[in-house]
């Protein structure tokens, strides 16, 4: 074996390949926003509003000016002149009119509207100077009415947060027929209701943000280094609030320690960084803490459903009905979770021919809530996971096969969804086998008995999921030839720890031969895109995998055309395979890295000839695509504490062709543990006051490494037809398996109770409380 068919063997699609970063960052020597010092660069820090909604009518900062350091204090009068931070997304409401979505200014005039919002900031020599300074700001605010809840926030007496949205409502959305929904449930034989609510998230990125601005004034030009989750959109959210041209605003991201959609939008501190880099003529650097994140940072979730499943007598799924709210917080960020993409992930794997979704967005007086890992995709699946498991227990079902009598088969594919959607394809029932056999699911009465023996309840729940990927749009594909012999992948969505350098090389090492360790990655320039869709939405594989098919094979037409030239043969008859160009029935050859070097040192070349291997493309991107999967989860619970834990979780999943099975097992592993996170655990209050009274990791609870269990993990790969590559997209699909199926194992566990439902997060104290409110019935 040559070294080409060893790197190909070991390097190219579908090989367990680590991460080509991870000895940077596991010697300490990862380069995050923090990481990165400019020369004479000052520091900022916020003043943010300690009540959750108050009329603004003074800012006394006199005492904090004198204080030793401070070089500047702003507010938003100094702001003026920017532009507002617009929604991440927009949807038209029910009548096809704008949704009534509040444009949120870098800092308010005289109104706050949550806890914690920026009401102005100190710029001072070091940061403990910047927090003495901060401190000593005296805001004047008088208290109003607090709303935290859709219920309160559409209440007839409830305070207005934004005159353009009457009723606190900034989105009223619809889908799907009323009265043929309607018709559908009258004539069900049996009809189940849930009401459901996903719970609201802390994010808690690993990495808090920080962000360092700069401004050159013989340019014109901003500088912002931060951590997003793509500097291309980045780029161009800033402009628009800077109000200059794309050319005046240069983003850079190095290194990001998480995000899961919270550090995809332009939050308030970027602009003020901004400015005041302009207004003082230095860098200007914020980091946030952890205590200020949980304010400050966009929420995940916060939805409540009615959720409603038809059924005829034999158990066939007639219908679903979905209607609620999503807290939107004091600002509109992103509503595709409670809308769009509930729609298009509720009906998940099962052939459902009608559908009706009727939501409202709700704006309060808490936190922005935005995208968290999966944006709706989770929680559609939950809800329709749920459903299916309460209508086989009120109709004395086995479970099991009420999903396999609902699945939609594989010879239907391409398959037209009540969604709208068309899945290309899938054997959803064949990865529900694979599943029960991996799970043991008859060998579970055993360990049941086991369970009851130590005085455990034991339970098992499925979650059968189908998430649909992000939408198409435009991703960039470049393929540079270095004089260090090296070779640049350049792309648009941007890693913040999934590991896109490996999986793309593997593309590369796989399409043109180049040695894996001569390929670096490049993403987090907006200098060297030409587009850029970001990350989300688990696009990355299809997108930029996609736009790195088409540069490679521009890269070989020119190499063609180029080898003809140095082999002294005709283009047509060069051939291209294992990295080099051959004329075909020879031996003739030259390798493609050979090809660039001789290039590099100048090699004549005719003009009508490229003079360069080098690629820089825009590609329309593949549609969405519809990774599945089937979960099985097992959990223990003591009925003495309310205590849960789970013990066991098998899951086999359909990812399409897997570019890399490590990385994607580790994707799902992650996901699985924020899912458990959020079914046990994870919870957001506010007092009625606004007051958040989880706010630390005191009263806030994170899964650790000891609340999961080894996962057993299986693939059952069957490839998308509409994108090159058969990928499918995985880095969202494990909170989908993970929610319904640990709630659902928690149900059955406590079915001899006589328990049918638990909201999420199920925590002891619940989980007991609603034991002891059993027995008492009893």
């Amino acid at each position: 074996m040559d070294s080409t068919d060893l790197a190909l063997t070991k390097f190219g699609i579908g090989q367990p390949v680590t991460r080509m970063e991870d000895p940077k960052l596991l010697r300490g020597r990862g380069r995050y926003t923090d990481d990165i010092n400019l020369p004479d660069q000052a520091h900022a820090v916020m003043v943010r509003s300690r009540v959750a909604h108050g009329s603004l009518t003074g800012i006394d900062a006199e005492e904090a000016r004198r204080l030793p350091g401070v070089l500047g204090i702003y507010t938003a009068a100094d702001l003026a002149q920017y532009g507002p931070i617009k929604p991440m997304q927009t949807v038209p409401m029910r009548d096809g009119s704008p949704m009534r979505a509040p444009q949120r200014p870098a800092l308010p005039r005289d109104r706050v509207r949550f806890l914690g919002e920026a009401v102005a900031f100190v710029v001072a020599e070091t940061t403990a100077q910047a927090k003495d300074a901060a401190e000593a700001v005296a805001l004047d605010i008088d208290p109003l009415q607090a709303v935290t809840t859709p219920e309160q926030a559409t209440a007839p007496d409830a305070p207005l947060l934004h005159e353009i949205a009457p009723g606190n409502v900034c989105l009223d959305y619809h889908y799907g027929d009323t009265a043929s929904v309607a018709a559908a449930f009258a004539k069900a034989a049996h009809v189940t209701r849930l009401k459901l609510a996903s719970n609201r998230i802390v994010v808690n990125a690993m990495e808090p943000r920080s962000a360092l601005g700069s401004f050159d004034p013989g340019s014109g030009r901003y500088t912002l280094h931060l951590g997003c989750q793509g500097v291309f959109g980045m780029r161009n959210m800033l402009k628009d609030i800077l109000g200059v041209p794309p050319d005046k605003v240069h983003v850079l991201t190095d290194n990001v320690g998480g995000s899961f959609g919270m550090k995809s939008s332009v939050f308030p501190e970027y602009i003020c960084l901004l400015h005041a880099a302009r207004a003082l003529g230095r860098p200007v650097k914020w980091t946030d803490e952890r205590s200020e994140s949980f304010l400050s940072d966009h929420h995940g979730r916060d939805h409540e459903m009615q959720a409603e499943l038809a059924l005829d007598k034999d158990g066939t799924f007639l219908a679903v009905r979905l209607s609620g709210y999503g807290n939107a917080g004091a600002f509109s960020v992103a509503v595709l979770p409670f809308s769009i993409n509930a729609v298009k992930n509720v009906v998940s794997v099962y052939k459902t021919p009608l559908l009706e979704v009727s939501t409202k967005g709700v704006l309060t007086n808490t936190t922005p809530t935005g995208a968290y890992r999966g944006a709706g995709r989770p929680e559609g699946n939950y809800y329709m996971e749920r459903l299916i498991d309460t209508a086989a227990a009120e109709l004395g079902m086995d479970r099991v096969e009420l999903r396999r009598r609902n699945y939609i088969a594989p010879e239907a594919m391409p398959y037209k969804a009540s969604s709208a959607q068309l899945y290309d394809s899938g054997e959803f029932r064949a990865v529900l086998d694979r599943a029960l056999a991996l799970a043991d699911w008859q060998g579970f009465e055993k360990r049941k008995a086991e369970s009851r023996a130590q005085g455990k309840l034991r339970g098992r729940g499925i979650g059968s999921y189908l998430e649909v990927t992000a939408p198409p749009g435009k991703e960039m594909g470049g393929l540079r030839f270095e004089a260090d012999g090296m070779v640049t992948m350049i792309t648009g969505t941007l890693d913040y720890g999934q590991g896109h350098g490996s999986p793309l090389a593997q593309v590369i090492v796989d399409r043109l031969g180049i040695p894996f360790d001569r390929l670096r990655l490049l993403q987090g320039d907006s200098d060297q895109l030409v587009v850029g869709g970001g990350t989300g939405g688990s696009r990355t594989a299809m997108a930029s995998g996609t736009a790195l098919v088409e540069a490679s094979r521009q890269v070989i037409a020119r190499g063609k055309a180029i080898a003809g030239h140095l082999l002294e043969a005709a283009a047509a008859d060069i051939e291209f395979a294992r990295g080099r160009f051959t004329i075909a029935g020879t031996d003739r050859s030259i390798g493609l890295l050979e090809m660039a070097a001789k290039l590099r040192s100048g090699a004549a070349l005719p003009a009508e000839l490229p003079k360069s291997l080098d690629v820089a493309l825009s590609v329309d991107t593949p549609p969405s695509s519809f990774p599945n999967g089937c979960h099985i989860a097992e959990v223990e619970v003591d009925p003495e504490t309310g205590s849960v834990a789970v013990v066991r979780y098998a899951m086999v999943n359909d990812f399409g062709t897997l570019l890399n099975p490590l990385l994607a097992e580790g994707q799902a592993h992650g996901g699985i543990v924020q899912g458990i996170g959020q079914a046990l655990m994870e919870r957001t209050f506010y007092d009625e006051e606004g007051q958040l009274l989880s706010g630390s990791y005191m009263d806030y609870a994170m899964p650790r490494a000891g609340d999961a269990p080894m996962f057993d993990f299986l693939s059952h790969p069957v490839p998308a037809k509409t994108n090159p590559l058969g990928v499918k997209g995985c880095g969202e699909a494990g909170c989908a398996g993970a929610l319904p199926s640990v709630m659902n194992a928690l149900i059955d566990a406590l079915a001899p109770y006589g328990i049918r439902h638990l909201d999420m997060p199920a925590t002891p104290e619940r989980i007991w409380r609603a034991i002891r409110e059993s027995r008492k019935k009893a």
